[in-house]
């Protein structure tokens, strides 16, 4: 095999491929972001809510923890447009990675209430707060510091996982990799790069990560 690597016919392209991790960054962010306010309600549900509740909760996650995320978001581009509802690839890929992400933080979120100390509640309930003052002075200060290294993790998984959206046309990191590998057959140098990118991004999102926890909440995380 007489291959030999040509990264100058790639070079050209980083601006093209930065333009690609930045959007890879965005679907990640907004879907964490997304499926942090619905795992957020979703283990407050579990934790407190009436049993009607906590067993519509429990479907969701068992269907959404248990089936590929691209499944789930195969589903929403092809299935849905059956039913008159018609998302571009960009909204196929946001909301299914934002409901797959609801279920995975809701998981993650309920072993934070269950850790909450019973004593600090005791005395919120003799201070007449509500069930929802409760959740917002009590058991989230409390569990904050526990929760953001799972969390953190998460985000981070999430970001790698963007590159599934590729498969539906949209040009993210991996997307455009793809185009421009259709237009210069230069695997190797392409996908070696791509990866050094990915690899940067998510260094730097572990760092800022790292760093809001160390600052808010005190939690100690692993950058290397």
């Amino acid at each position: 095999m007489n291959y030999t690597l040509q990264y100058g016919q790639v070079l050209p392209y980083l601006g093209y491929f930065a333009g690609g991790a930045l959007l890879s960054l965005q679907i990640a962010f907004l879907s964490f972001c997304g499926g942090l306010v619905i795992g957020t309600g979703f283990a407050s549900v579990t934790a407190f809510g009436p049993r009607p509740l906590r067993v519509l909760v429990k479907v969701y996650v068992t269907a959404f923890t248990n089936t590929p995320q691209l499944v789930q978001i195969y589903f929403l581009y092809f299935a849905l447009p059956d039913a008159g509802i018609l998302l571009s690839s960009y909204q196929a890929v946001l909301i299914g990675m934002t409901l797959n992400a609801g279920a995975y933080l809701t998981e993650i979120q309920r072993a934070g209430f269950l850790s909450r100390r019973q004593t600090e509640m005791e005395a919120a309930e003799v201070l007449g707060f509500s069930r929802w003052q409760q959740i917002r002075y009590v058991i989230l200060p409390h569990i904050a510091k526990v929760l953001f290294p799972p969390l953190a993790n998460q985000y981070i998984l999430m970001t790698l996982g963007t590159s599934m959206a590729a498969v539906f046309g949209v040009e993210e990191l991996t997307g455009r990799a793809f185009n421009v590998n259709a237009e210069t057959f230069r695997s190797v140098e392409i996908f070696s790069l791509v990866a050094v990118f990915y690899v940067v991004i998510t260094f730097a999102a572990t760092l800022a990560l790292a760093l809001i926890g160390r600052l808010a909440f005190r939690a100690r995380m692993r950058i290397l």
